[in-house]
C-alpha cells in the first residue's frame, strides 16, 4: 500500500526557519509529524517533530550515530568525528566513560564560585558601557572560560582568536577557505595536544591531560579519537551554553514581565532553577538533535524511513509541542513539571548538561542586576541568527542600558 499524500510546507514557513523556526515547526507537529525534507544534492532526510516521537526515538537502538553509515555524508571537519556524539556502542560506552567524570554535577558544582568570579569580572568591564553585546562581551568569553579551565587550555589560548578558529568550523564567515579553517583547526589541537604531553604528569589534574595519558600509556583512545574529543569538547562546550544565554536573555528581554521575577522579591534559587529550565525549552541552544540515521527500516506515521536514511530529531519543536507543555509558546519561569528536550534523551544525554545549567543559573540572575534597565538596540526581528545545521544561536545580542 502506498504511504499517503503529505502536504509540502508553505513557502513563506520554509523562508524564515532560520530567523524563526516555530512557526514551521508547529506546521510540521499538525501536518507532517514525520516529513520527508527533499534537497537537491542531499540525503534522504525525516524531520520528526512531536515531542513523544522525538524523544522516543532519541534512545531507540535503530537509529545510529555513525555517519560513515550515509555515504558522501560530511559530519564535520576532516579527521575529528571519531569522537563520542558520532559513535555507538561499544566506542560511544568506551569514550562516554573517559570523559564523563570531569562533568559529574557533584563536580561541576564545585566551579560555582569561578563561574560567579569570572561573570561579575566580565560584567565589571561593560559597567560603563551604553551600548553593549550580551555575546560578545559576555556570554561567548565566560564559557569559553569555563570548558577551557575543565580541559585545562593555557591561558594564551583562552582568548578570542581560539573561539574564532573553533566557531568558523560550523558556521565558516563569507569568503573564509574551509581547508585554512581546517589546517587552523588542527595546528590549534597540535599545540594543545603537544603540550600536555610535555608536561608529563603535571596535566593530569585537567581533563584534557588525562585523556592524553589515558591515550598514550592505555592506549584506551586512538589518536584521532583523541583529537576529536578535544575538538568537540571545546566546541560544544562553548556553543551551546553560548546560546543558552544570549537565547535565553532575548527571551526575557522580549518577556519583561518574566524578567522581573527574578530580580524581584520573589526570587530565589528554586526560582533560577526552573527558569533555566524553561530558558532551555522555550528556545532551545540545540535546534536539532545531532546525527542519527536509520540502521533498518522504521515506520512512522504511515511513513517509511528507509535504511540509510537521515532521521532529524527536531529538539526545538518538541519543545514547543502543545501536547506536552500547555501554552507551549508562552514562557513561564516557574513552568513545572518541565520535562523538554534540550540536552537530549538516553545514552547520548548531553554529558556537560550540568555545566550548562550551573553557568545559566549564575549567568541570567547577574545579567539582569548588574546590567540594570536594558532594551534591546534593534527589534528582534532584526537580530541575525547564526546559520548551523544543529545550533540555535544568535551571531550578536545589541543591547542598551538605560
Amino acid at each position: 500500500m502506498p504511504a499517503p499524500a503529505v502536504p509540502s510546507p508553505p513557502a513563506g514557513l520554509l523562508a524564515t526557519r532560520v530567523q524563526d523556526p516555530y512557526a514551521y515547526f508547529a506546521w510540521l507537529r499538525r501536518h507532517a509529524p514525520a516529513h520527508r525534507d527533499r534537497r537537491p544534492g542531499r540525503p534522504t532526510m525525516w524531520q520528526i517533530s512531536r515531542y513523544d516521537d522525538v524523544r522516543a526515538l532519541l534512545s531507540d537502538g535503530r537509529l545510529s550515530k555513525d555517519p560513515g553509515r550515509v555515504p558522501g555524508y560530511v559530519a564535520g571537519p576532516a579527521g575529528l568525528n571519531r569522537h563520542l556524539v558520532h559513535a555507538d556502542p561499544p566506542d560511544h560506552t568506551r569514550l562516554r566513560t573517559l570523559v564523563n567524570a570531569a562533568f559529574v554535577p557533584r563536580r561541576v558544582a564545585q566551579l560555582e564560585p569561578f563561574v560567579a568570579d569570572t561573570a561579575n569580572r566580565l560584567l565589571d568591564r561593560i559597567e560603563q558601557l551604553t551600548h553593549v553585546d550580551v555575546i560578545a562581551a559576555f556570554a561567548a568569553p565566560l564559557t569559553f572560560r569555563m570548558i577551557c579551565a575543565i580541559l585545562g587550555v593555557p591561558e594564551e589560548l583562552d582568548n578570542a582568536t581560539t573561539r574564532d578558529t573553533l566557531m568558523a568550523t560550523i558556521a565558516p564567515a563569507p569568503g573564509l577557505n574551509p581547508a585554512r579553517v581546517e589546517g587552523d583547526l588542527h595546528a590549534l589541537l597540535d599545540v594543545l595536544i603537544a603540550g600536555k604531553r610535555a608536561a608529563g604528569e603535571r596535566s593530569a589534574v585537567d581533563l584534557l591531560g588525562a585523556l592524553v595519558r589515558a591515550s598514550d600509556e592505555s592506549g584506551a583512545m586512538s589518536e584521532e579519537e583523541l583529537r576529536s574529543t578535544a575538538y568537540l569538547l571545546l566546541l560544544v562546550g562553548h556553543d551551546t551554553t553560548m546560546n543558552l544565554i544570549g537565547n535565553g536573555m532575548l527571551a526575557l528581554l522580549c518577556n519583561p514581565g518574566e524578567a522581573t521575577r527574578l530580580t524581584g522579591p520573589q526570587a530565589g534559587p528554586d526560582l533560577v532553577t526552573t527558569a533555566v529550565e524553561e530558558l532551555l525549552r522555550y528556545d532551545s541552544p540545540v535546534r536539532d538533535a545531532t546525527f542519527r540515521c536509520a540502521a533498518e527500516p522504521i515506520s512512522l506515521h504511515g511513513q517509511l524511513i528507509g535504511e540509510g536514511d537521515i532521521v532529524s530529531l527536531l529538539i526545538g519543536s518538541a519543545n514547543r509541542d502543545e501536547a506536552r507543555f500547555p501554552e507551549a509558546d508562552r514562557l513561564d519561569l516557574g513552568r513545572t513539571p518541565n520535562d523538554h528536550l534540550a540536552f537530549g534523551y538516553g545514552p547520548h544525554f548531553c554529558i556537560g548538561a550540568a555545566l550548562a545549567r550551573l553557568e545559566g543559573a549564575v549567568a541570567f540572575p547577574l545579567l539582569l542586576e548588574r546590567l540594570g534597565p536594558v532594551a534591546l538596540a534593534k527589534p528582534a526581528d532584526e537580530l541575525h541568527w547564526r546559520p548551523a545545521r544543529v545550533m540555535r544561536g544568535l551571531a550578536a545580542l545589541p543591547v542598551v542600558r538605560h
